[in-house]
């Protein structure tokens, strides 16, 4: 783990994937990182670790925040699930694994989130063709319409 210094008030530290589940329990634990705020991720395409796995949370004893920074390979961009620690991180890792195809291990429910099923590809990666046509699935109205 390195500190990357204290960016527009936050502090960011740089960890490895294997630092991440014990790290956020001391976050939580010892530090009274009680809100898990958003995972997100960044791509650096052309670098040997092309994503960057963004964390963020916030101490609501001590009104501060911490950004974890965790560095992963295209060919297995895969970290820890925070789920055990934070009951919404869940969502918050679909999202990620649906935008950059970040691959949250011990997340029991990685089904889409934003996207359809069937999407192929991820949105959010630089290298993802903007004009690219999806399939087209069939129409399937929300549940509550077919409830009359």
């Amino acid at each position: 783990m390195r500190s990357l210094g204290v960016q527009h008030g936050v502090l960011v530290l740089a960890i490895t994937p294997a630092a991440l589940l014990p790290l956020a329990q001391r976050l939580r634990d010892e530090f009274t990182f009680d809100l898990f705020l958003d995972v997100t991720a960044v791509d650096w395409p052309g670098e040997a670790l092309r994503f960057e796995v963004v964390h963020h949370f916030y101490s609501t004893t001590h009104k501060a925040r911490v950004r974890l920074k965790i560095r992963v390979p295209e060919s297995d961009p895969t970290v820890e699930s925070l789920t055990s620690l934070y009951g919404s991180a869940g969502y918050m890792e679909r999202e990620c694994h649906d935008m950059y195809g970040i691959v949250f291990r011990g997340n029991p429910d990685l089904r889409p989130i934003l996207l359809y099923e069937g999407f192929v590809g991820h949105p959010l990666r630089k290298d993802y063709p903007k004009q690219k046509e999806q399939p087209l699935v069939p129409y399937r109205p929300p549940q509550s319409a077919l409830v009359r």
